[in-house]
């Protein structure tokens, strides 16, 4: 199949065109940076079930654990997702890198606060300090479109999972290897009070401390892509005078919702346009699928470690925080190199539109997965057998990852123009961060109501399978061939 048929105007004519190389220096910097919101999100996930034990607001009963895991979870996502257009169109105007050093202040501060939280209204407010100051992963997909072209977008695109894949592997491993150093390193922090009255501060301190070493490096080496950013200053006081600066469209200067109506012709292709000329149908359709992938993906990633830590006799495989850390490890390790290694080729063979679908199709089996671990676990014990299905899930896993390389691709296509690139972003992203907000807490409490009875054993499962095949669903409104701008 040619890619020829597949993508267009960012991604069209590749095989015609000699491939441009990417700017290594700018690109490996963001790519760092986008490092800093999955570590502080995924180092929770090993001891979140047992920090909820400990602060006592279950009042000892393990029935509980999954709902309170799954608000802390979905409280960085509901934050995110009531600010993140808003600094997605923000960096449509005053630049990117401004927005993003905000965001990475606000990432580091939380997860200090965190760390030092002993009661559970405290981890609610950090979390939600968290989500609503960080509005980066929209606007850092923005900047790579904007230091690429259509020769090396989707080899660009092809190393934007590696972020997620990398916090998946770095975030559980050192939260499960950090977590209550006093009691795992009692020579080493044994008789250090601190790590006793905060004892999950240091897996929280690591990340904070990488996200302000990261906020330094962008400061002083990241280069600015927007190609006419505006101040702060000029921009408040065009929008007090009902007008951007510059030149810009105003919003109240066109009465029509589409970006080709004649009000908005002959606009510079770097303006952004008014937010309505942004809200089309292809923007909600790749913004959908976005949001029905992610949707599955963070449900999973909820109810695994969840999965792993329950007793046997409660539906289970009764694992210690440092297993489980060093399991969600192994899986970012392989699906980062996967990713990294052979996207571009699976892309350049069968092209977006097959590959999203085929990840898609792949969340069937890796939820099936869970009972059959469970049933083999709970007659044999943790022994071969369920290492064997535990590697089985690996592929399944692998190949739903690979549809977040072609949904960034669809994107950045579906933007009006160049000069909205990040107001579609955050679009796209306040449609994942409403459905992760949702999917967490919703996924982490079906896995509660289903150990509660042996009758309710499989509606967790249910309930994860109902979620893939909606995205099934969506998946088939996208088009084979890209839309053209």
């Amino acid at each position: 199949m040619s890619t020829r048929d597949e993508e267009t105007p960012l991604l069209g004519q590749q095989q015609k065109k000699t491939r441009t190389p990417l700017p290594l220096r700018q690109f490996c910097i963001i790519l760092l940076l986008q490092l800093a919101e999955p570590l502080t999100a995924q180092v929770i996930s090993p001891f979140a079930p047992q920090l909820i034990r400990d602060i006592g607001v279950t009042h000892g009963d393990e029935t509980k654990v999954g709902y309170y895991v799954g608000l802390l979870h979905s409280l960085f996502f509901a934050t995110q997702a009531v600010t993140i257009l808003h600094w997605s169109r923000l960096s449509d105007h005053i630049g990117r890198k401004p927005v993003i050093l905000i965001g990475l202040f606000g990432l580091s501060v939380s997860m200090y606060c965190f760390g030092l939280s002993t009661t559970f209204v405290g981890l609610v407010l950090s979390r939600a300090l968290n989500g609503a100051l960080n509005g980066n992963v929209g606007i850092m997909k923005s900047m790579v479109a904007e230091i690429t072209d259509e020769t090396n977008i989707a080899q660009a695109y092809a190393f934007m999972p590696l972020a997620w894949s990398s916090g998946g592997t770095l975030g559980p491993l050192i939260g499960g290897f950090l977590s209550r150093p006093a009691d795992r390193f009692p020579d080493l922090f044994g008789n250090v009070e601190f790590f006793r009255t905060y004892p999950y501060f240091l897996s929280c301190a690591v990340p904070a401390t990488f996200t302000a070493m990261a906020w330094v490096i962008m400061f002083f080496f990241l280069e600015e892509t927007h190609p006419h950013p505006v101040s702060l200053g000029k921009l408040v006081k065009s929008k007090f005078n009902k007008k951007l600066a510059e030149g810009s469209v105003s919003p109240d200067s066109c009465t029509e919702t589409s970006a080709a109506s004649p009000c908005l012709q002959g606009i510079d292709e770097s303006t952004p346009l008014p937010l309505r000329a942004v809200l089309i149908p292809r923007v909600f359709i790749a913004a959908g699928n976005y949001a029905a992938l992610s949707v599955i993906e963070i449900a999973f990633r909820s109810v695994q470690p969840l999965f792993y830590s329950t007793p046997i006799e409660l539906g289970g495989l009764g694992m210690d925080p440092a297993s489980i850390g060093n399991i969600l490890s192994v899986y970012g390790l392989i699906n980062g190199s996967f990713q990294i290694f052979f996207f571009r080729t699976l892309h350049d063979r069968f092209g977006s539109k097959a590959i999203y679908t085929a990840a898609m199709l792949a969340g069937i089996p890796l939820i099936l997965s869970f009972p059959l671990i469970h049933a083999i676990g709970s007659v044999y014990g943790v022994n071969w057998a369920v290492w064997c299905v535990i590697g089985v899930q690996l592929p399944s896993a692998i190949a739903l990852n690979l549809g977040y390389s072609c949904i960034f691709i669809y994107i950045a296509n579906s933007s009006p123009n160049r000069g909205s690139l990040g107001a579609t972003n955050g679009i796209a992203q306040m449609f994942v961060s409403i459905m992760r907000t949702f999917g967490p807490a919703s996924a982490a409490s079906m896995f509660s109501f289903s150990i509660e009875k042996p009758e309710n054993a499989w509606f967790a499962y249910y309930y994860l399978l109902a979620l893939v095949f909606i995205g099934i669903g969506a998946s088939l409104l996208l088009p084979r061939k890209m839309w053209k701008n």
